[in-house]
């Protein structure tokens, strides 16, 4: 995708700059655990400070689904983003009304306001275009930097863009592209991972991917489903044996479009999941009734291997074991780690993100060696099904 504005397009000097960004960011005793998500915005939000805009940023916090409650206020958040922009950042009371334009009108050029929780009125979820237009009442210019909030068709993600003159924030930018490289305009072979505990969250996405990609990686719970599809014995590993059928059609849509589904051909067992089980590796075809799946094998590992070998683009989406306990973190660890070899060798170029693929990436120490991960979960996981993101198709020229 390139039919998009980004900051490039617009002088934004004296501009009040209305953001929309995530600031749904996780707590723990009113602090910030994991700041990521404003990080990956903090470029677009001092870039538009520095060329002396009027930053206004917008953003949801939780579900309140319309109502004022106070743990889901954007304050303490507001508070925290001072200290990591290292500039003073101020809060408005409201998203619309008295209280945002007054904050609004007393703004300097280069300073940074939070506006209040979104999602407490409740046009917001609901797209209503007068609640869109109290929200742009106090902007000029509409910049989308949350991807991740752009599968959802709300007033501050889509609505706005249809009536403010609107560009793709710095952050947003590079998500767009780096999936186009991975899946929309990749450079081939293309290899995908997908692993996690159920088939059935993930079909769309299966179903989307085969058509998609060369090679298909599955790992994961969702695994042992296929293998147990194909005749193959699981014991008392997590299965979703009413998906046989499913599974088996998979395998057929995936040999007629060419794309190769790679499945374990060894796997590490245990009789239980809890540190320090005793466990063992042994052929796909030997699982006994006790014993329960836990990861990949060494053969298997080899097998992926090979593939990447020859790849030069390589999607990735969930841990292809039990990654939160060793020994059963070796096969995502080793795999990650491949990928980030041939990354930093300039041999491949490898986009993950959606759901437990962050924390996998993290606890294999591979996370800043990847081209991209996205910190987008649903919207990124919308994506690899095919699906049109709201957010995304209103930035479109």
């Amino acid at each position: 995708m390139s039919n998009f504005k980004t900051l490039d397009d617009f002088d934004v000097t004296g501009k009040r700059v209305l953001v929309r960004v995530d600031l749904n960011v996780p707590m723990s005793e009113g602090k910030i655990t994991d700041a990521t998500r404003i990080e990956r915005v903090a470029p677009t939000i001092h870039e538009l400070s520095k060329k002396g805009a009027k930053v206004i940023l917008l953003a949801h916090f939780g579900r309140p689904r319309g109502n004022w409650i106070p743990e889901f206020s954007l304050e303490p958040i507001a508070s925290a983003c001072s200290d990591i922009l290292d500039r003073r950042v101020r809060f408005a009371s409201d998203c619309i009304g008295a209280p945002a334009k007054i904050a609004v009108d007393a703004m300097m050029d280069g300073d940074i306001l939070v506006l209040e929780n979104t999602r407490y009125h409740v046009g917001e979820e609901k797209n209503d275009p007068e609640f869109a237009k109290e929200l742009a009442a106090n902007g000029d210019i509409y910049v989308n930097d949350a991807f991740s909030a752009a599968h959802r068709a709300h007033a501050s993600s889509e609505g706005l863009a249809h009536i403010l003159p609107t560009a793709a924030g710095r952050a947003m930018e590079a998500e767009l592209k780096a999936l186009a490289a991975a899946l929309t305009e990749p450079k081939r072979p293309v290899v995908a991972f997908v692993g996690g505990a159920k088939v059935s969250t993930k079909l769309e996405l299966l179903g989307n991917l085969v058509t998609k990609v060369d090679v298909l990686v599955i790992g994961g719970g969702m695994a042992n489903t296929f293998l147990a599809a194909l005749g193959k014995p699981v014991g008392k590993s997590l299965c979703e044996h009413n998906l046989a059928d499913t599974a088996r059609d998979i395998l057929a849509r995936a040999s007629e479009a060419g794309c190769e589904i790679l499945l374990p051909t060894d796997v590490v067992v245990a009789s239980e999941f809890k540190a320090g089980a005793a466990a063992r590796t042994i052929s796909a075809s030997e699982v006994s009734d006790d014993d329960m799946i836990l990861d990949v094998g060494t053969a298997t590992l080899g097998d992926i291997a090979q593939r990447l070998e020859t790849a030069s683009t390589v999607v990735w989406n969930g841990p292809l074991g039990a990654f939160e306990i060793p020994p059963f973190n070796n096969g995502t660890n080793v795999a990650a780690r491949h990928v980030a070899l041939l990354t930093k060798a300039d041999r491949v170029i490898s986009v993950a993100g959606g759901g437990d693929t962050m924390a996998a990436l993290i606890a294999a120490g591979v996370e800043k060696d990847f081209t991209y991960i996205s910190a987008a979960g649903g919207a990124f996981l919308e994506w690899l099904e095919g699906k049109d993101l709201p957010g995304v198709k209103a930035l479109e020229s």
